[in-house]
């Protein structure tokens, strides 16, 4: 038999003090029928009564607990990286204040539907970079994604091939691990769509292989918007001003060919809540289990013996002195 609790010293003073006070009405008691020239025999019913049920009381407060037993204890997580678009479309204005704010601020509300998970973060553009390493730290991860600029990465285009190689790279380092061939693996990827990248039908199936999938969330509308910058708004090499545009074709082939799926995100739609119950769905994916030894608290019964105990002290009087 296991305890839960132990005794410490201050308990053992209280539980003396009583006894030594019980025993000096004991003593008063005796000490009155006597004079009366009675015995008080009943006396020592009520004592013996009142005697088991506080040591029933103390053997509950002290939790007994045994019937050992083994038992497999499975934990249900994911390895989720986000990865969001740098590149100076993400600054268009068609999603208020711009996408890359509008995006921030929902990858805030993503990571704390997922407290259980790690999380890393990545940043893109024309090449990509691990911002955040996977972690439990849901802190950090909120100071990495509020410091999220596009100063951060060389004004270049959008090429989804080195961050899915990175994505490839880091998931699949970590399904080297005995104790983690299970793991659900996930990629969110963040961005407007616009790829200038080569083909990567081919880094999609080796995602697809690996039993990683890639969710995509396309930021912007399809009527697009102008890009600001510090001299006023991007334009090309006719001086035209740039309409960026949200190019969902590319996000949504990508996602379709991992197994993932593709939503979307501007002022007038969020789908940010469906990308959460799509990811939850993901089940039976991550299997850690270790067998621990349990063994069960039955305080219950030496508490409730108790109790019936005090109810009979209760209901059952003792006559000390008879006239």
């Amino acid at each position: 038999m296991n305890w839960s609790q132990t005794l410490t010293l201050l308990e053992f003073l209280f539980g003396a003090t009583f006894v030594l006070l019980y025993i000096g009405y004991l003593m008063r008691v005796r000490r009155v029928a006597l004079f009366f020239k009675q015995r008080p025999h009943g006396v020592w019913f009520k004592v013996l009564l009142r005697l088991v049920y506080l040591v029933l009381i103390v053997i509950a407060i002290l939790g007994p607990s045994f019937g050992a037993m083994k038992k497999e204890i499975r934990t249900i997580g994911k390895d989720l990286y986000i990865a969001i678009d740098l590149s100076q479309s993400m600054n268009a204005t068609d999603v208020q204040p711009s996408r890359l704010e509008k995006a921030k601020h929902e990858m805030l509300r993503l990571i704390g539907r997922f407290n259980s998970d790690r999380i890393g973060l990545m940043v893109f553009s024309e090449d990509a970079y691990v911002q955040s390493p996977l972690t439990y730290d849901q802190n950090a991860l909120q100071l990495y994604i509020q410091t999220l600029s596009s100063n951060l990465l060389p004004y270049s285009g959008t090429n989804y091939a080195p961050v899915l190689q990175l994505a490839l790279d880091k998931l699949k380092q970590r399904s080297k691990m005995p104790e983690e061939e299970q793991k659900a693996r996930v990629l969110v990827l963040i961005s407007d769509g616009e790829n200038f990248g080569a083909d990567v039908a081919q880094l999609a199936n080796e995602l697809q292989q690996q039993n990683i999938r890639v969710y995509t969330l396309g930021v912007g509308t399809l009527e697009g918007s102008r890009i600001p910058e510090a001299t006023g708004y991007v334009k090309d090499a006719e001086g035209h001003e740039v309409i960026s545009k949200l190019k969902p074709e590319p996000l949504a082939t990508l996602a379709d060919m991992t197994g993932g799926a593709y939503f979307e995100m501007n002022d007038r739609v969020s789908e940010v809540s469906r990308l959460i119950s799509a990811i939850n769905k993901i089940e039976g994916e991550l299997r850690e289990s270790k067998t621990v030894d349990v063994t069960s608290n039955k305080y219950v019964y030496p508490l409730a013996l108790a109790l019936l105990l005090i109810l009979l002290d209760i209901l059952i009087t003792v006559k000390i002195i008879r006239i």
